[in-house]
């Protein structure tokens, strides 16, 4: 069953972790597992403290070079009638500035509390949704 804007958005919202899809400079799809929240109608996303091989993180390189991206959480047991999935696309841009960081960094710690305890220094990323799809078993 297709989810309508405000049952995608409210799942979307609800959840903890999402997959950020970017394209790589030879045009291949890459994704990886990201905290995120939402303010107004943009999505964000940090470069935490989490351990990293590196600070120049591909999917930096990845939204300079082509910025449409894309969000998906899902959720999934067993009981294959309570499946359920949502994608958000969009565009992305990479904020650097603390006087546009603060608000999104707020409600990120809001969110999630460790970063109350260990502040993100950023970057942050900021999706504007064009964008929303969704779908439900049941």
């Amino acid at each position: 069953m297709r989810l309508d804007l405000a049952r995608c958005r409210r799942r979307f919202e609800s959840c903890l972790i999402a997959r950020l899809g970017t394209i790589d400079a030879a045009g291949r799809p890459q994704l990886v597992p990201v905290t995120f929240t939402m303010v107004g109608e943009s999505v964000y996303l940090v470069i935490d403290q989490k351990p990293k091989s590196t600070r120049q993180l591909a999917r930096l390189r990845n939204i300079r070079r082509h910025p449409a991206v894309s969000l998906l959480v899902d959720h999934y047991e067993p009981d294959w009638s309570r499946l359920w999935w949502v994608r958000v696309d969009g565009t992305a841009r990479i904020e650097a500035e603390p006087a546009v960081m603060a608000t999104p960094l707020r409600a990120l710690a809001a969110k999630y509390p460790q970063y109350l305890a260990d502040p993100p220094a950023g970057p942050v990323i900021r999706i504007d949704v064009e964008h929303w799809s969704g779908w439900s078993a049941s």
